[in-house]
């Protein structure tokens, strides 16, 4: 423990920002570093509990009052070493994670919570600064192949592990650059691509081959990947998006979140757009969700400068602090204001939208918008809603974006091919304790077998598939896993 009476010494405090006015003139991050000595207060804070509820709060099990404690003695290497290892990818969690850890730590029951994520985004700079990251090189080869199909988060991890376990993987990414949503879907103001690159760099120096522009079962064959590997891992994602399927959906400036924010990527790096150009300079934007992805959506447009935005939400606005059906230490579902947010935008809560309205040119102009009026269940939570009369009306708009999650990965092409069996929501069907699919030799991680989930999640399920597969072709495994059981029974 850094400092027992840490806790009641510090507040919670978080690192400066740009101002906004200067933020949205670019796509760069705008979040400094904590000074050093700010930073020691923050790890201070940490009370190193009896029982630390922030590791079960983390799907990673990340090892925070351990962490913490060498933040505070300034022993960077000794942090760093703690950290990876539950964790392939620091720098991207200590950017996008919604930290479920601080959700759950004790001191967020009656002071603000430990800066659990800062403080973790600190580390792997601090290392990487120092020189501490260097490639992990397997010890040994083992002459199996495995193949992992998707490059996301779940496919990255997956690939760095069973890359340390001595077996030859390569990596098919659809994508020209590897990184799945990380690198075609956050936006670099969030997550800069240089930081996901400097990540595959070192996963290639690690012995990781990546190729891209490789669709398997469009323009790679699916039965070469069959015949020349041991072992498959699908890491695709939940790639088909939840539709809007109201009057005047076909019409121009009607579009997923999903295609904008990829779009905005491709922009920001000067790689090719192939596709008609969404923007939504000097126009109307209505992002209808409001998630992540949403405010996403909300960031990039303020920098596209539109002449307004708004965001809608079905759900009720949600309470400032935890309601009786949200008690610690689960995942408080709380209002959130993000950066995005800050730098303006309308949010309207418990409204839907009935219809996309048109001119005679086919482009959108306007929707047509409805109040909800929601009632609760005993616990207090929103269960059922109907629409509030005499409430509908019409809003200028002449973008709309889509930011309503994803259903499931896509059932044709790949899936379709090779058999595999999907469950009653469409996701890839396998099991959280053997990550195997109704083939053998294939695995399945990630969003592709949990649905649409966190970074955080997708990389835990990478890191536990790619135990099952090391496994099943060896026999057993020295990678670590969450369940400590399982790794005794191993060794």
């Amino acid at each position: 423990m850094g400092k027992p009476t840490g806790f009641k010494e510090f507040t919670r405090e978080l690192p400066s920002k740009l101002a906004i006015k200067e933020r949205k003139k670019n796509y760069n991050e705008f979040v400094s570093l904590l000074p050093e000595q700010k930073l020691n207060e923050q790890s201070a804070r940490c009370m190193n509990c009896g029982v630390p509820f922030c590791h079960s709060g983390c799907p990673l099990g990340n090892i925070i009052p351990e962490f913490n404690d060498a933040v505070y003695h300034k022993e960077w290497k000794d942090a760093y070493e703690i950290l990876i290892s539950t964790n392939n990818f620091p720098e991207f969690t200590g950017r996008i994670c919604p930290a479920p850890c601080e959700s759950a730590c004790v001191l967020g029951i009656n002071q603000p919570a430990v800066t659990i994520e800062e403080i973790e985004k600190h580390i792997i700079e601090i290392a990487f600064e120092k020189g501490f990251v260097k490639p992990r090189k397997p010890n040994v080869k083992t002459g199996k192949k495995v193949a992992v199909i998707g490059s996301g988060p779940a496919g990255l991890a997956t690939a760095a592990q069973l890359n340390y376990a001595g077996h030859e993987v390569t990596v098919y990414e659809r994508d020209p650059k590897p990184g799945g949503l990380l690198r075609f879907g956050i936006p670099d103001f969030k997550l800069e691509k240089t930081v996901v690159e400097r990540r595959v760099q070192l996963l290639e120096e690690e012995g990781v081959h990546f190729i891209c522009n490789a669709h398997v079962g469009v323009n790679v064959r699916v039965n070469d990947i069959m015949r020349d590997y041991h072992a498959v891992v699908l890491a695709g994602g939940s790639t088909i998006p939840r539709d809007l399927t109201i009057p005047g959906r076909e019409l121009k400036g009607v579009y997923y979140a999903m295609d904008f924010l990829k779009q905005q990527n491709k922009r920001v790096s000067s790689l090719p757009i192939d596709e008609a150009e969404i923007k939504a300079t000097k126009k109307n934007v209505v992002v209808i969700g409001g998630g992540d992805t949403g405010s996403d959506c909300v960031g990039t447009s303020n920098r596209h400068e539109a002449k307004s935005i708004t965001q809608f939400e079905l759900l009720p606005k949600p309470p400032e602090a935890r309601a009786n059906y949200m008690p610690w230490p689960t995942y408080p579902m709380l209002l959130k204001t993000t950066t995005s947010h800050e730098e303006g935008a309308d949010r309207i809560w418990g409204v839907a939208t009935k219809a996309f309205i048109g001119d005679a040119q086919g482009n959108l102009k306007a929707l047509q918008i409805v109040d909800l009026e929601w009632t609760n269940a005993k616990d207090g939570r929103p269960s059922k809603f109907t629409e509030k009369a005499g409430s509908e009306r019409e809003i200028p708009c002449e973008l709309a974006l889509l930011a309503m999650g994803f259903l499931h990965p896509e059932p044709t092409g790949l899936l379709d091919e090779l058999g595999i069996a999907l469950d009653e929501r469409g996701n890839v069907k396998a099991t959280e304790q053997a990550y195997q699919t109704n083939i053998a030799k294939v695995f399945t991680a990630g969003d592709m077998r949990r649905g649409q989930s966190l970074v955080v999640w997708a990389i835990s399920e990478g890191r536990e598939c790619a135990r099952k597969v090391d496994i099943y072709l060896t026999g057993s495994s020295l990678l670590e896993s969450k369940d400590s059981s399982l790794f005794v029974q191993t060794l």
